[in-house]
């Protein structure tokens, strides 16, 4: 009798998408890790280990730099961060001679900057580097990131097996629902299912995170990106429905200005994480940083197509030889009719490609107003059915915006967007409370049938007594 009572109820425990009311837009800021790794010897590499002041050093030249005012409005810790062991009440401690001010001091300084500071931990009993995880001790290492002030986590999946991954992300999530510091999370889920691809559930994942991880880290070479790039066309099917305001798919940091990669490469990079609404996280050393990366990294126009508002996922449309077209629906709109941005990629390091094509080919019907990002050329009024002549040179993107010229009265200023996108956080916080509140009226109507039931079951039992 109280094994259906419980059933009917419990079909309704559905759980909710992750409404926190965080990351609204693609997070944008940097992180040490591609750039710097696990480098810890302090006495050989005094300005390029892992330490308080790298971290600190980096966000003065974000601030000096303009990167903060073009949105990069965070610094995150990776791995290789903690002492080797937990203090004896069982919490995480920050390497004493790397890190002697503590993390809460670090967020304290990032904040004082406008910043704000993310750090990273793994679920398993290890981090990829081998120190401390968070198998077993979940909710107190989100109860010490809060204490910490830390605003963004990102949690990895080394040293855990594939069972345990989705339990393990999920616990996290719940975790941080309790604290009292609200923190985007990052998670690695869906990159360490990859070889049981059956286990991924794109949708799941999105209810539990901020943004995921889908595929290998990215490093600084041609290959990596284009590898990154394949992997997320050819799913981009399953991973585009689920991306929204507050739930993107993460292809792994900008490597822009890491050596390895020609200026091409790096705006081909750029261009196609804005035409996906990936996070912009940089791992580049922004005290060294050249001209020509930095204004890649701060071109306002590729910025403004990652960031737009609707958050849509941009998808490969056309694939022949090297040329790979993407497109992606931005604002401004007209009713269900979307401007677009179109990027152009030449995937081949040696040869250009000539291409001709027409906005019609990718869904266009009517005028734009066309603009190249990157050239910053301006073609004025672009019928649908003109043909467009283009050479994009070895590994280089060409990045457009075609924006609807009967709507163009309807773009968002700056500061309409800002609106928009603080209107946004508080529907989700809302919501957030809403489904609170829906959940702990579920659980109370069960906990009510399992006590009808229980008692129907006495008096059933009692009854055949006698």
């Amino acid at each position: 009798m109280l094994r259906p009572v419980l059933t009917i109820f419990l079909l309704f425990l559905r759980i909710d998408a992750l409404e926190n009311g965080l990351a609204r837009t693609p997070p944008m800021g940097w992180m040490s890790w591609a750039a710097f790794f696990c480098e810890v010897d302090c006495q050989k590499h005094p300005h390029d280990c892992i330490n308080e002041r790298l971290y600190v050093t980096q966000a003065d030249q974000i601030v000096s730099d303009g990167f903060r005012e073009a949105g990069y409005t965070s610094i995150h810790i990776d791995d290789c961060w903690m002492e080797m062991q937990r203090t004896a009440l069982d919490r995480l401690a920050a390497n004493r001679s790397r890190f002697p001010s503590g993390i809460k001091n670090l967020a304290k300084m990032m904040h004082q900057r406008g910043l704000k500071l993310g750090i990273y931990e793994d679920y398993g009993t290890l981090t990829c580097a081998g120190y401390p995880g968070s198998k077993g001790y979940v909710e107190i290492d989100a109860e010490t990131f809060s204490d910490w002030d830390v605003d963004y986590l990102k949690f990895d999946g080394c040293y855990c097996n594939m069972s345990e991954v989705a339990a393990g992300f999920k616990s996290m999530r719940y975790a941080l629902e309790k604290v009292q510091q609200k923190m985007i999370y990052s998670c690695e889920w869906p990159l360490y299912l990859k070889q049981a691809p059956e286990m991924i559930h794109y949708d799941e994942i999105a209810e539990n995170c901020n943004l995921w991880r889908n595929f290998d880290d990215v490093y600084s070479n041609w290959g990596s990106i284009l590898s990154i790039i394949d992997f997320q066309a050819e799913n981009q099917d399953e991973i585009a429905k689920v991306q929204k305001p507050g739930a993107w798919n993460d292809p792994d940091m900008l490597v822009i200005g890491n050596g390895n990669l020609t200026v091409e490469q790096c705006r081909s990079q750029m261009s196609i994480w804005c035409i996906w609404s990936a996070p912009l996280i940089m791992s580049t050393d922004l005290r060294i940083l050249e001209p020509e990366y930095r204004e890649i990294l701060l071109n306002k126009k590729a910025i403004a197509v990652d960031q737009d508002p609707m958050g849509k996922f941009g998808k490969r449309v056309y694939k022949e030889g090297d040329l790979n077209i993407f497109s992606k629906p931005i604002q401004p709109t007209e009713g269900e009719k979307t401007s677009l941005a179109i990027a152009l990629l030449n995937r081949n390091p040696d040869s250009p490609i000539d291409h001709t094509f027409t906005l019609s080919s990718l869904g266009l019907h009517e005028p734009v107003k066309l603009i190249e990002i990157w050239s910053n050329t301006e073609f004025g009024k672009v019928n649908p059915d003109a043909s467009i002549k283009v050479t994009i040179h070895p590994s280089d993107t060409l990045f457009f915006t075609a924006k609807l010229l009967s709507a163009a009265s309807h773009e968002l200023s700056d500061e309409e967007l800002k609106r928009h996108l603080e209107e946004n956080r508080i529907s989700a916080e809302k919501a957030q409370q809403a489904a609170k509140i829906r959940k702990l009226f579920i659980l109370l109507l069960v906990f009510v049938a399992y006590s009808i039931g229980a008692t129907g079951y006495i008096i059933f039992m009692f009854t055949q007594c006698k």
